[in-house]
């Protein structure tokens, strides 16, 4: 055999080698335990169903998943955490709707463009809660509060420009009310808000019904109205803001990403796992008796859905004055 076909056969080797170490990693992925983090706190919407869908990745891939809650800085310490990790498959983020708003505000430079899409999994309105034992019994009765007392009542449930604030925002203008005529609280999510709501810190949480239900349940909490476009079907007594003459909609989405480099093999394999878990009876009972919307789209639908969410927010902010 010559040198030339010695060093070729060598190359041969080695990538076969190479391709073969390679394929029996992914094949054999997972090896070991996943980490899920969760950018917001526990107990609120996008934390429960984070751990759901740990639960339910653990079924499917044999190996431990565990939800880790990093909040702070309105998401973007979860957010900028779950981009930044190794890109192996071990890490994954329930990313949220302010991955898209974060950066238009300056919070933080993470952008949906740091991660690497794997599926969406659910979209959920916003709504007006209050205390139960609030004066107001319509939302056209807490707008002529509002534009009567610029600056006296407070809201919360996410941080300084995050979905909750946006959609608070669109509300009032909406309705002809300034932007700023309610004090807006950061909080590290739904959870916190409406602790403070029923404690009296704050008077308005406009976060999605599902992450209220249990206080509204327990007739601590009532809604005077959701932002969508039509009623949810867990909460039917509860009017849409366009039934109520008011054109405003806007909802939280929740999906799954990986960080960029994370190899498109592993991104496969946590796709596949993540459609048969939405079509799981488990989950779909889970969401069903929560009231939260079950909205799949794979990697290739969220990607483009991620970059229309981001121009989209860009604008809604620049519309109601959160950002210049």
């Amino acid at each position: 055999m010559t040198k030339n076909k010695r060093i070729c056969f060598s190359w041969i080797i080695f990538l076969i080698s190479f391709i073969l170490i390679v394929s029996s990693t992914f094949a054999a992925y997972p090896e070991r335990p996943i980490t899920l983090i969760c950018p917001w706190a526990a107990g609120g919407g996008t934390d429960r169903i984070a751990r759901m869908v740990a639960v339910l990745l653990e079924r499917e891939l044999g190996q431990p998943v565990t939800v880790v809650n990093r909040t702070g800085g309105g998401g973007a310490v979860g957010h900028t955490a779950g981009a930044t990790a190794r890109p192996d498959g071990y890490t994954l983020t329930m990313v949220t709707s302010e991955l898209t708003m974060m950066h238009w505000m300056g919070l933080a430079q993470v952008t949906y463009k740091d991660f690497k899409p794997v599926a969406l999994l659910n979209i959920d309105p916003a709504a007006i809660n209050i205390r139960a034992d609030a004066p107001w019994k319509s939302v056209q009765e807490l707008g002529e509060y509002i534009k009567n007392n610029p600056g006296k009542l407070k809201a919360s449930g996410t941080g300084k420009g995050g979905i909750w604030d946006l959609a608070r925002a669109g509300w009032q203008k909406a309705m002809g009310l300034p932007v700023d005529a309610v004090q807006w609280v950061p909080s590290t999510g739904a959870a916190t808000g409406l602790q403070e709501l029923v404690a009296g810190g704050v008077d308005i949480v406009p976060c999605s019904l599902p992450e209220a239900a249990s206080l509204i349940d327990a007739g601590k909490v009532k809604a005077l109205a959701v932002m969508a476009e039509t009623r949810n079907p867990a909460f039917p007594d509860v009017p849409t803001l366009k039934e109520l003459g008011i054109d405003w909609s806007i909802g939280a989405w929740r999906g799954i990403m990986v960080p960029k480099d994370t190899p498109d093999e592993i991104v496969v394999i946590l796709e596949k796992s993540l459609e048969k878990i939405v079509q799981d009876k488990e989950f779909i009972d889970f969401m069903n008796k929560n009231g939260f919307g079950i909205l799949f789209k794979p990697a290739r639908e969220f990607g483009p859905f991620l970059a229309e969410q981001d121009k989209t927010m860009g604008q809604l902010m620049k519309e109601v004055g959160i950002i210049k």
